[in-house]
């Protein structure tokens, strides 16, 4: 596969969930089945090992990372079987430097194409340090840049920062996700600044994914989009996330296209959505949780449990989860994973 190629041309990248028994066990039939429905929908690639796959999978108690990052290789391997797109399979990183080379090694043997790099752990670090840090994980696997917002660990990233970043040979995407509409331009425009064409732009802005797809950026030659995302978001109802980037496409290219029921109702039933998925009344507590929450309406996942047995739905949020399924039946796909959830789950 040619991975720039591949992440320009635009894709739905699902953030994998973990599924969990009762016993906060690895569900392996579940956790599957979840990779064979991002696939069979449409998606041109899954991220795993990141926030929603939960951070808690490194720890040595748990010792989840390199059997959850297997599965979904190996699962991902008979793509075919679910249709004929490639896969880009991005792998989460995180910590100090030792730690994710170390996490982009275990990656790249797998088969993982790019590294997905939180950089959290450096809240502290200078410009420079943090460059550093980007090289040499960037000397394992291509790198997918990651600008993650402030209040789930994600700490501010300059336009300097971002610009340098872009100099980084081996950089293939960067996902924004600030939840910021000035951070956000920040990276858009240091890319343009950059003069490159060959880094991909990706939304993380699980607030502003319409807005994000249909913007015209006027920076440089003014020909710079944001071509698809790499969303927690995009963990349910994935079959109408591929939809929606492809109805997005038209609008980006002038056709006249438009989304139903118009870009700005989706945009708004969309952000309405994931504000009770996430939780972003408390502060995003809820936010794996509620994501759990669909699936398990769904049937693709068997309970909510995290591996934090204090991690829950926040009070009121499913009543908020029953309200927007209510409001936007038409933004879920539980028609397309009811026809073909005994096969995924086989």
């Amino acid at each position: 596969m040619d991975l720039r190629a591949h992440l320009l041309a635009g894709q739905v990248i699902p953030a994998h969930p973990l599924a969990l028994d009762e016993q906060r066990r690895l569900d392996e039939r579940h956790q599957r089945a979840l990779t064979r429905y991002y696939l069979a929908a449409g998606a041109g690639g899954v991220a795993v090992g990141v926030h929603t796959t939960q951070f808690a999978i490194r720890e040595p108690r748990h010792g989840l990372l390199r059997p959850v990052l297997e599965l979904a290789a190996r699962t991902a391997a008979d793509a075919p079987a679910w249709h004929e797109r490639p896969v880009a399979l991005v792998a989460g990183a995180c910590g100090p430097t030792r730690q994710a080379v170390r996490e982009a090694a275990l990656a790249r043997e797998f088969g993982y194409h790019a590294v997905l790099l939180s950089l959290s752990a450096l809240r502290d670090a200078g410009t420079a340090e943090l460059l550093r840090h980007c090289r040499e994980v960037a000397d394992v696997l291509p790198l997918f840049g990651f600008y993650l917002q402030t209040a789930v660990g994600g700490r501010a990233l300059d336009y300097a920062f971002w610009r340098a970043f872009a100099d980084i040979e081996n950089v293939v995407a960067i996902k924004i996700a600030p939840f910021d509409r000035y951070r956000t331009l920040d990276v858009v425009r240091a890319v343009a600044d950059s003069g490159r064409r060959d880094v991909a732009l990706y939304t993380g802005n699980d607030d502003a994914i319409v807005a994000d797809l249909t913007a015209r950026f006027p920076f440089g030659t003014g020909d710079l989009r944001i071509v698809g995302g790499l969303l927690g978001q995009w963990s349910v109802w994935t079959r109408r996330a591929v939809e929606l980037l492809h109805a997005t496409r038209p609008v980006r290219e002038d056709s006249g296209t438009v989304l139903p029921p118009t870009p700005e109702a989706y945009a708004a039933a969309l952000t309405d959505a994931n504000g009770a998925i996430f939780d972003a009344r408390n502060a995003f507590a809820g936010c794996i949780t509620g994501i759990h929450d669909v699936l398990v309406r769904q049937r693709l996942m068997r309970g909510t449990w995290c591996l934090d047995p204090a991690e829950g739905l926040s009070p009121g949020q499913r009543a908020e989860i029953d309200r927007v399924l209510a409001a936007y039946p038409w933004l879920t796909d539980d028609e397309f994973v009811l026809d073909h959830l005994d096969r995924w789950l086989d």
